[in-house]
């Protein structure tokens, strides 16, 4: 997203080459990658920051920011609905944990290249997904932005985490180790403990899109710092591919883990937007457009809750092992309205009992009415 940033866009357009190769090499473990799992590879979201930055390349005038921002000069990665202020306000006083609303005028407030990737990962139920960059080696994970802003100066003393932050901690981790030296920590003068940092511990930044994923999608974003040089030279490429391939090969394997199924009816009508709750995780995911729902978790058992406007929730218990993810389908049950209270007539009594009026004839109550006319005659 930072068109300077280029050795993500090499990888990413290697990492596809790679893919269709090795499943017509007939690779178990791709094929197995390739047809369990919908890949989405985006090798470039801003195209003309990268011809900014590569013309400046050619002509050996390039400075550390040039190409950074598109072509009306906005940070792509300070573009996205601010939503971070809002969950922050919610969990101290109550409120959604999730999918939280856009701002009415939201498309007038990003560029172009930002509301067509809203749009995007809005049309999938995307799980899990890594934002490329350049400048450090380093797994970052959300949150991005601190409860209280801090600058750079200030390291590790902003640790901003998120209900799901072991989980992160693991995605990060995953990739890190499986690099050929970001887990070493020592990269580019800084220093980070297995290669991950909390964002905000790094430094706090505003309107992120990994922090935007996590807070209005079902989707998981890391941000993956890939080479201290930006822009690095195209003989560098080869041991670049080499020490991140098995690394993104195992980062799109960790889409299979914890719990994924259907939310149907008595029926068997599928249901869209139910919510998934897990207990003891303060944030919940939905059900995609056809029912189906993916839950990330570590293993372990926990207790889960699948709920929907109109129906009753289910609650189960599930065990989560490390391998493929375990498979939880719910079946709700329309909600049966409360009776209305029956009302009472005005002869009702005698233990409710509905007591018969007596039946006159039509001559005999004229004949009565008659009689007590005349009885009101004064004398």
């Amino acid at each position: 997203m930072h068109g300077n940033e280029v050795l993500g866009r090499e990888l990413l357009l290697q990492l596809s080459e790679f893919l269709c190769e090795e499943f017509r090499n007939r690779n178990q473990r791709i094929i197995q990658l390739v047809e369990g799992t919908r890949i989405h590879i985006l090798p470039s979201m801003n195209p003309d920051g990268y011809e900014v930055a590569a013309a400046a390349q050619d002509r050996d005038t390039s400075g550390y920011l040039v190409g950074r921002n598109n072509a009306n000069g906005v940070d792509l990665n300070r573009n996205f609905p601010d939503l971070n202020t809002y969950i922050y306000y919610n969990e101290k006083n109550g409120g959604p944990n999730h999918h939280l609303p856009l701002p009415d005028n939201w498309k007038n407030q990003v560029e172009p290249e930002t509301q067509a990737v809203i749009q995007w990962i809005r049309s999938f139920n995307f799980v899990l997904s890594a934002n490329l960059h350049g400048g450090a080696v380093v797994a970052n994970y959300p949150y991005d932005k601190s409860l209280e802003h801090r600058v750079r100066g200030f390291r590790r003393t902003a640790n901003t985490p998120t209900p799901d932050d072991t989980l992160f901690q693991k995605l990060a981790k995953v990739y890190s180790y499986a690099h050929g030296w970001m887990h070493q920590g020592w990269n580019c003068g800084d220093y980070f403990p297995d290669g991950i940092t909390n964002g905000a511990s790094w430094y706090s930044l505003s309107k992120g899109m990994q922090d935007f994923n996590y807070l209005h999608t079902n989707c998981f974003e890391i941000t993956l710092e890939l080479s201290c040089d930006k822009f690095p030279r195209q003989e560098e490429l080869q041991r670049e591919w080499l020490g991140n391939r098995e690394a993104l090969i195992q980062f799109l394997e960790q889409v299979h883990q914890g719990i994924k199924g259907m939310v149907r009816d008595e029926n068997y009508n599928n249901l869209a937007d139910a919510v998934i709750s897990v207990s003891g995780i303060n944030h919940d995911v939905t059900s995609g457009d056809h029912g189906d729902y993916f839950r990330l978790l570590l293993p372990g058992t926990y207790t889960v809750t699948a709920t929907a406007p109109r129906f009753d929730p289910e609650t189960v218990s599930v065990t989560v092992g490390p391998g493929e993810p375990k498979l939880v389908n719910f079946q709700l049950k329309r909600s049966t309205p409360p009776a209305a209270p029956k009302r009472r007539g005005p002869n009702s009594g005698h233990r409710g009992r509905v007591l018969p009026k007596k039946v006159q004839p039509r001559a005999a109550r004229k004949k009565e009415m008659m009689m007590k006319q005349s009885q009101r005659v004064p004398a």
